[in-house]
């Protein structure tokens, strides 16, 4: 059980004035520390209303955050409430076992931690507990003292270490250095060694050079010698040269009179031929030719006028206009496929339509006779295609260019004049091949051709 405080105990005179109790010992932030959680750990022990009002709302706060928040109104409380520090001491003691009762007692055992007997010595205030206040903040101190040399004597052997590592690294270093400047030595020696076979080779070769310049003044010699009979034998070949084309002159001019009687007949016999043939021109009464077949054949499909008749003919889905263009002389069929496929049977798989499609393109080249290309967009040959029927020719589109593109090269690769059927509903298509020439039909066309066949 802790003592009661001194000043509780001695007794009261009327005539002796009260004296000021003395005053707080300043405490180590350790004790101070310590202290305030013990105390803390005391609230929740104490009955609410022998708590201070100060300490009510602090007493409901879990144990950690008591002494986190609370630290200095409860340290203030223990200085200037009595009452308070002494059921704070009841509670330490009891929690602290036989060190609480053996410094309640005025003794201080050995082996125990000073901030703890300095902590309970405050609370409970036996007689010299100031001492053990400052006797535990000069063990602290001395703790601290001690820390900070041990810390300054390990900051000394850590730069010791660091110094004779450096050192060691500075012997390897320079080691190394003397190493490599034996090298660098060894490599001067051979560096001059073959500066001397350098300047031994540089002497010969220049030499040589000198050599050389001698002979090559003779040989200028020689070559302006030789210059001088070539420009001798030169001027004796002009002079030949003259004679002989004097001698070709005469040749030609006696070749020009021959071939001039020779001409003289042949205009004499063709004059005679082209008389006769204008006789009978005039007498059949035939005018120039001007126009060819197929620009005949051509205004039979764009310049007869609108008829109901000539109605039926210009529309690009009637099969029976495409068995007309078909009729024409070496007519070429040239067909943009997928489209034609998505519009008659869209539903198949790609393979299958160009398959189907192929396959019906055949039997009109076997009718007709006619060429057929068909072209597929695809920036590289498709497999699962079938051997392409006889007359029909399958393209495909290169990487980077259009099935459209490739028809438009197609149409403006064939010569003026020659019949080229264009299958395709794209209106950009049609209008692009119509500029070169070529008959554009709607895909319809083809499809209504097909099925009939």
């Amino acid at each position: 059980m802790a003592a009661p405080d001194p000043t509780d105990d001695r007794p009261e005179e009327a005539a002796t004035p009260v004296e000021e109790p003395p005053a707080e010992p300043v405490l180590p932030e350790a004790v101070r520390s310590r202290i305030v959680v013990l105390a803390a750990a005391a609230l929740a022990d104490i009955p609410v209303d022998e708590l201070p009002a100060q300490l009510r709302k602090i007493a409901k706060f879990a144990p950690n955050r008591r002494a986190r928040y609370g630290g200095v109104a409860i340290a203030a409380q223990l200085t200037s409430d009595p009452l308070f520090r002494q059921r704070v001491a009841t509670r330490a003691v009891g929690d602290a076992g036989e060190l609480g009762t053996a410094i309640s007692e005025g003794v201080t055992p050995g082996a125990a931690d000073p901030v703890e007997v300095a902590a309970l010595a405050y609370l409970m205030r036996p007689c010299g507990w100031r001492d053990l206040v400052e006797a535990a903040g000069e063990a602290v101190r001395a703790e601290a003292d001690s820390a900070a040399v041990g810390e300054q004597i390990r900051a000394a052997e850590a730069r010791a270490n660091r110094a004779e590592h450096d050192r060691t690294v500075a012997r390897v270093e320079a080691d190394k250095l003397r190493d490599e400047l034996a090298r660098v030595r060894e490599e001067l020696g051979q560096l001059r060694e073959e500066s001397r076979l350098l300047a031994r080779s540089l002497r010969e070769l220049q030499a040589q050079h000198r050599r050389a310049n001698d002979l090559l003044a003779t040989e200028r010699g020689r070559a302006a010698r030789a210059v001088a009979d070539h420009d001798a034998e030169l001027r004796r070949l002009r002079a030949k040269l003259a004679e002989a084309e004097s001698a070709a002159g005469s040749a030609r001019q006696s070749a020009k009179e021959t071939r001039a009687v020779g001409d003289a007949r042949l205009w004499l016999l063709l004059e005679t031929i082209g008389q006769a043939a204008q006789g009978l021109r005039r007498e059949l009464a035939l005018d120039p030719a001007d126009r060819l077949p197929a620009d005949y054949v051509a205004d039979a499909f764009t310049d007869r006028p609108a008829t109901a008749t000539t109605t039926r003919a210009r529309d690009t889905d009637d099969p029976a206009r495409l068995d007309d263009l078909l009729a024409l002389p070496r007519a070429h069929l040239i067909v943009d496929g997928y489209n034609v496929t998505k519009r008659g049977f869209g539903e198949m798989p790609l393979e299958q339509q160009r398959k189907r499609l192929i396959t019906g393109l055949g039997g009109i080249a076997a009718q007709t006779g006619d060429e057929v290309t068909v072209v597929f967009d695809g920036a590289e040959r498709m497999h699962g295609l079938p051997p392409a029927p006889r007359g029909v020719r399958v393209l495909f589109s290169r990487k980077g260019e259009t099935a459209d593109e490739l028809i438009r090269r197609l149409v403006r690769a064939e010569p003026p004049g020659r019949a080229l059927v264009v299958v395709s509903s794209d209106r950009e298509v049609a209008d692009g091949v119509r500029r070169h020439g070529a008959y554009p039909m709607g895909a319809d066309s083809l499809l209504r051709r097909l099925a009939r066949s």
